[in-house]
């Protein structure tokens, strides 16, 4: 029995890096479930592998937990879904998207083959992580699980809650709440502009019509 090492990447953040031996009769659910012990998130999510060709050019998917549309279509599973019957090259590669409510794309690329397991290891097994994964953001926007390398000051934690974008300031002032360009009263100043800036735009990015198609 064959050890497959995969290298798994994020698309939009090379840095963060992933190595995973998994036997090659374990399924893609398997090798789903293990990322995910690696990054932290919830494997309970929509998600897809594709078969890639070397430009990572999407193929025929495997998924798991699939909407109606691919059901119907008769999209291979994960869970019966054995390795070995996609590897058609020692350099197979697969394109990987998880969650597609929320997805982050991936890079799974087959770096090396091992000829015989290690009976002391319990397969699939974590052999490098390299960088933190970025944190998701749920449908409620509550996950603790968005990288930012300049956080935003807590006096605005109540914007991301409402998905706050600047067209919405109208509205939020139609509403009382306390807008960019409002004015912020200090018990030992006078008063002070809050200056409006980009920075708590809704940068949700995920509303890719890629995905819109499948749902």
């Amino acid at each position: 029995m064959a050890i497959y090492r995969f290298r798994i990447s994020f698309e939009d953040f090379d840095e963060v890096v992933r190595e995973i031996d998994i036997k090659s009769t374990q399924t893609f659910e398997d090798l789903h479930k293990a990322i995910h012990r690696s990054t932290g998130y919830s494997s309970e999510k929509s998600s897809s592998f594709y078969v890639s060709t070397d430009n990572w050019i999407k193929g025929d998917e495997i998924t798991y937990l699939p909407n109606q549309r691919r059901t119907d279509r008769g999209v291979a599973l994960m869970e019966n879904s054995k390795l070995s019957s996609f590897i058609e090259d020692p350099h197979q590669k697969f394109y990987y998207i998880y969650n597609f409510d929320r997805p982050f794309d991936f890079h799974v690329e087959l770096i090396k083959i091992i000829l015989h397991t290690d009976p002391s290891i319990e397969y699939p097994f974590l052999v490098k992580s390299l960088g933190e994964a970025p944190r998701v953001i749920n449908k409620n926007n509550f996950d603790t699980v968005a990288v930012s390398s300049n956080p935003v000051s807590s006096d605005f934690d109540f914007l991301n809650e409402m998905n706050f974008v600047p067209e919405d300031t109208e509205e939020l002032e139609a509403m009382g709440g306390r807008g960019i360009n409002t004015e912020v009263k200090s018990e030992e100043s006078e008063e002070h502009d809050v200056e409006e800036t980009d920075e708590f735009a809704d940068n949700d990015g995920y509303e890719d019509e890629e995905y819109k198609d499948d749902y």
